[in-house]
């Protein structure tokens, strides 16, 4: 049997990862503009130890990623966790036959068209879309450079499904020692979505404003559990506080890992949202929320910034700390400009 799902293109953005590549992919299967839905929502959250060492990772998605990133949408999404690689295989087989389009995880290292292949380690994301029982094939999509959609042997992928993703040398970075564990993942969409229009625009920008002012961090369904929490604009404060001053207080070497897949997070969040506040700009005749588009995209990179010093202070922390807190003051004045602004014009 083949089976071939229609439909499936590519999307990505140039300040996203795997997650919202795949997402962007996944929404577009079900006919919904991948960036309406994954560029409306913006502001920060996250419990001190929600950290996991896999790209696919937003503060608060452990029950849906789709639905943390996409608060102001009717989505979600849902792991699934095979008992073994048998099962692993039936069941994405199963839903794709069954017409779903689906999400992988996936180790780079065992996927021939990944630039990583054979030689680094890492937690991967990517969507499934037909197989081919007869050439023992599964097709995957992949929009993240060097951009793939086509086939690769059952047995190359579950290889890459079935890894245990070990950290083996020095380039082993940031997502590994996390198991693969052949996870997969389904996306729902509601008959409900808003219109894209400006009314719903208007909607979405009064919300983040409002959770950026309160620092509300915990959606439905999660209990405060007594760990710190650091939510908002006062909360985003206080996080680049806190890794600065762990940073240049040294012998904390959790502290890049930590601070630098946050802050890929909000990178990817902040970057979509300029894209998202840009298209409404021009497509309502709106040249504030333009001007605010430019605004946050500049925030967006300042968070780019972030991470290149983390990442570059695996070493010595110490000697980055002062990078950091002069970074973060410079993004802090920014996204204060930004969130004026965005007040003013909507």
């Amino acid at each position: 049997m083949r089976v071939e799902l229609p439909g499936v293109r590519p999307w990505r953005h140039d300040l996203g990862h795997c997650l919202h590549a795949t997402m962007g992919v996944l929404l577009g299967c079900h006919g919904v503009e991948p960036l309406h839905v994954l560029g409306a929502a913006w502001g920060f959250g996250y419990r001190s130890g929600d950290l996991r060492r896999e790209e696919y990772y937003v503060p608060f998605g452990a029950r849906s990623l789709l639905g943390a990133m996409a608060p102001h949408h009717p989505v979600a999404s849902r792991w699934h966790r095979p008992p073994d690689p048998d099962t692993a295989w039936t069941q994405v087989r199963d839903a794709v036959r069954g017409g779903a389009a689906v999400a992988a995880a996936v180790d780079n290292y065992h996927l021939p068209f990944r630039p990583a292949y054979q030689d680094v380690h890492t937690n991967h994301l990517l969507t499934v879309y037909g197989f081919d029982d007869e050439r023992d094939e599964v097709l995957l999509a992949d929009p993240v450079p060097p951009r793939f959609q086509g086939a690769i042997t059952r047995a190359e992928f579950a290889a890459a499904r079935a890894s245990d993703n070990p950290e083996d040398h020095d380039r082993d970075l940031f997502f590994t020692r996390n198991p693969i564990d052949g996870r997969w993942l389904e996306i729902s969409v509601g008959p409900d979505l808003p219109p894209w229009d400006l009314d719903h625009v208007r909607t979405a920008v009064t919300a983040n404003l409002a959770a950026l002012e309160s620092g509300r961090t915990l959606p439905d369904g999660y209990a405060d559990d007594g760990a710190k929490l650091y939510g908002g604009r006062r909360g985003l404060a206080r996080f680049l506080d806190a890794a600065a001053a762990r940073m240049r207080k040294g012998g904390d070497p959790d502290v890049v890992d930590e601070t630098f897949v946050v802050a890929g997070t909000v990178l990817a969040e902040t970057g979509v949202h300029a894209d998202w506040l840009a298209a409404a700009g021009s497509d309502f005749a709106r040249p504030g929320l333009r001007e605010a588009a430019r605004l946050v995209e500049r925030v967006a990179h300042h968070w780019s910034a972030v991470r290149i010093i983390v990442a570059n202070a695996r070493a010595d922390t110490t000697a980055a700390a002062e990078d950091l807190e002069h970074r973060a003051a410079a993004l802090l004045a920014d996204q204060d400009r930004a969130l004026d602004h965005l007040a003013r014009a909507h």
